[in-house]
């Protein structure tokens, strides 16, 4: 999108002027051309040119371009291209400066003044005063959406977007608290959804003139178990393993000072334990203990 608003503004000196439109709107992530044309008093011109481009202020702003042709016959090469996404459209020596920016970001949006330097007299320099202003426009972008816990047991939603104007945020979902607060800065937006209550899927929708954007998330909270009950599944299957630690203690310091058939008794009661034990796995500790039954002889 390149949307140009041809006011044009002169910077004028006897036969000198700079020409630039007041305004142009690019789109973000695309290129934009910003046009800049001048005239200067002389028939023919064979000494160095420079073209410049500054942003922020004339005179004293960044440069963010420039270039330099040593005659007629030389282009003009470039000395300056910060990040490298400014390019030469026009030819100097034609008296045009044009250029294009590429990979538009939200830093990009500044006031842009080109500026001609030519070689020999010191009044040879000329410069847009107003400049071009550069807006941008962009479709909504959902840029993080996010379920938190506020530290007192409830619950909150947030949806951050970012688009140029600044799209409006609505939250959809399961019944829902109508507590929310939003904040704007610049071409980002945030809304938080407060003291969420039912499980399910929240959804943000951003919304401009130029597009719209959706994210979800999904909130589902952790019921906790009966206290009782929690307590019974940690200490019955805890406490069988102790008294069956007991029991094989116990037949071991007996078996040392019995008789001989004491191994076999021992044996016995091992495998039994051990029976019992995987019955304890089997069945899960969420169900009741079996009945103690007295093993067959």
């Amino acid at each position: 999108v390149l949307t140009i608003s041809f006011l044009l503004l002169g910077v004028q000196s006897n036969s000198w002027s700079v020409h630039v439109p007041s305004d142009v709107t690019g789109e973000l992530g695309k290129m934009v051309i910003l046009p800049c044309t001048f005239t200067h008093p002389y028939k023919t011109f064979d000494r160095t040119l420079t073209a410049i481009w500054r942003i922020k202020e004339p005179y004293n702003g960044t440069i963010v371009f420039k270039c330099i042709s040593q005659s007629a016959s030389e282009l003009c090469k470039t000395a300056v291209s910060y990040k490298n996404k400014y390019k030469l459209l026009g030819n100097p020596r034609q008296k045009d400066l044009s250029i294009r920016i590429d990979n538009l970001t939200w830093s990009d949006s500044e006031r842009y003044f080109c500026r001609v330097e030519l070689s020999g007299d010191i009044h040879d320099k000329y410069e847009s005063r107003n400049g071009i202003k550069l807006h941008l426009i962009a479709a909504p972008r959902i840029i993080n959406i996010t379920v938190s816990s506020n530290g007192d047991r409830t619950f909150q939603a947030r949806c951050i977007a970012e688009g140029e104007p600044v799209p409006a945020l609505t939250w959809s979902g399961p019944p829902y608290s109508n507590l929310t607060s939003v904040t704007s800065m610049n071409h980002r937006v945030t809304k938080e959804l407060r003291y969420l209550t039912h499980d399910g899927k929240y959804t943000c929708t951003a919304v401009n003139s130029h597009g719209r954007a959706e994210g979800a998330v999904y909130f589902y909270k952790f019921k906790a178990s009966n206290s009782s009950f929690f307590l019974i599944l940690i200490f019955v299957p805890l406490g069988i393993k102790v008294v069956i630690l007991l029991v094989i203690l116990g037949f071991t310091v007996f078996s040392r000072g019995g008789p001989s058939s004491a191994p076999s008794s021992l044996a016995r009661t091992q495998l039994q334990d051990s029976t019992y034990e995987n019955f304890d796995r089997r069945l899960g500790s969420s169900q009741a203990l079996p009945t103690e039954r007295t093993a067959s002889r």
